[in-house]
């Protein structure tokens, strides 16, 4: 027998259930979808459960398995349909990148040639030592010539290979440079400190990052601000953080504060980041930090700190771009707006797959193929150098949930255009439901739409 809606517009019935998940997808599982859509402009009354008793637990769930929980459409569905954008799932072959995927985290490691895995400690020192007499040639020439044709050239190249050391670096935090955890302790301590990033602070937060990836809340870098934090912030904040360049000068100052609605800091060892057996580490880290900082002041007095700046300080910012701007495309700037999870929706796997790989020309040997980013952040234990091959060999098993990169000129200027349309169109997501998409500030953007497809 048909259910049915009590409404002031009268007595209407309520949507088909469905018998199975309408994704595409084929499942074993007795588990009915239902998707309720509620009316507009009516005042509802409803015989039988209510939403809130179908959607079940809103329990995280850390389980790499995936499920697919009976809940009702979510706003951003109901938005979308709105929109004349019926759900993803509902049109004829379009893909839904919020779909369950047809596979496990088991299946592409196993696609994965076994070699991909080992970590050469030789090969990785090898790359520590060119890009280190890459960076102590490229100054000293800068300084020989000290004219203002070259200084340009010196300040991106330099600032190009700082950002080449600090993935060194990262393939350190990772455990994916060596076997060996002093090794890779030391090395990223040089490596790290070099360019004024405190190396355990920064490990810590970043396998953070790692472990919540797409998850909108607990992620820890370039994560969507709830609507509710968004609305809070100042008009100043709203513009460094969505009016280029400043954003991608952020990364000195979330390593001081973090992001907005989070609190800590990379070099305290009370902070929140960090669990109270971790407070040696950061206390080291931020003890060689300081090092170096004071260094620099002693170089400053014997070159003089205009000399300095043109040395180490343009180029320092010019690192400090890349890594913004290289971290924000990973996870921001599709074409079609990618899903960010929350409660029982949020898996290991499917925050993954919402990453994006990036092509960047020339600058894809020099920054070691951090541009390949999906592969690395489900298996961050794999080195740099073995992950084009791993990518390639998993490709088939990813399908649809791989979104193959733009290939880049020599230079990766198209990714300019990607930044600045993704900067006016990406601020908010909504502060309930467990399937979210970005929002557009009508105020920032000059657009009358606050939900893009």
């Amino acid at each position: 027998m048909a259910s049915w809606v009590l409404s002031e517009c009268g007595l209407k019935p309520l949507p088909r259930i469905y018998a199975n998940p309408r994704t595409g997808l084929t499942s074993g599982s007795t588990t009915v979808s239902a998707r309720i859509r509620p009316f507009q402009s009516c005042k509802k009354h409803t015989l039988g459960p209510s939403p809130k008793a179908l959607s079940g637990s809103r329990e995280r769930n850390w389980g790499l398995n995936v499920s697919t929980p009976v809940k009702p459409a979510s706003l951003e569905e109901v938005a979308h349909e709105e929109n004349g954008i019926n759900g993803l799932s509902e049109v004829p072959g379009r893909f839904d990148p919020s779909a369950p995927p047809p596979f496990k985290l088991a299946d592409i490691r196993a696609a994965i040639p076994k070699h991909c895995w080992v970590k050469d400690p030789w090969r990785s020192m090898s790359y520590v030592v060119r890009d280190v007499a890459v960076v102590l040639g490229l100054a000293a020439v800068a300084a020989y010539f000290n004219n203002w044709v070259v200084w340009p050239l010196y300040w991106f190249a330099q600032g190009t290979m700082f950002w080449g050391l600090f993935v060194l670096g990262h393939d350190c935090g990772h455990g994916s440079f060596s076997n060996n955890p002093k090794l890779n302790s030391v090395v990223g301590h040089l490596l790290h400190s070099s360019i004024l990033v405190p190396y355990h602070g920064w490990r810590i937060s970043h396998r953070t990052h790692h472990q919540n990836h797409g998850h909108v809340e607990n992620d820890e870098s370039w994560h969507p601000l709830s609507e509710r934090i968004y609305n809070s912030l100042d008009n100043v904040t709203k513009l460094l953080r969505f009016t280029l360049p400043f954003p991608m000068l952020a990364y000195p100052i979330y390593l001081w504060s973090r992001s907005p609605g989070k609190k800590g800091s990379h070099y305290n060892p009370n902070s929140d980041l960090f669990v109270p057996n971790e407070r040696k580490d950061v206390i080291t880290s931020t003890a060689c930090w300081t090092a170096m900082v004071a260094i620099l002041a002693c170089l400053a007095f014997v070159m003089g700190p205009i000399q300095l700046l043109k040395l180490y300080g343009v180029p320092y910012f010019t690192f400090v771009a890349w890594l913004d701007l290289v971290t924000y495309l990973h996870h921001h700037g599709h074409d079609e707006k990618l899903p960010w999870y929350r409660g029982e929706e949020w898996s290991y796997l499917r925050g993954g797959l919402t990453t994006l790989d990036r092509d960047y020309g020339w600058i894809n040997n020099v920054h070691h193929d951090i541009g390949t980013h999906v592969i690395h952040h489900l298996f961050p234990q794999i080195p740099h150098y073995h992950l084009i091959e791993a990518t390639e060999a998993a490709k088939p098993v990813l399908g649809k949930y791989y979104r193959e990169p733009k290939k880049s000129g020599p230079l990766p200027l198209h990714l300019l255009k990607v930044l600045t349309k993704s900067m006016k169109e990406d601020h908010y997501v909504s502060d309930s439901g467990d399937i979210v998409y970005y929002r557009t500030d009508p105020k920032l953007s000059g657009s009358n739409s606050n939900i893009r497809g």
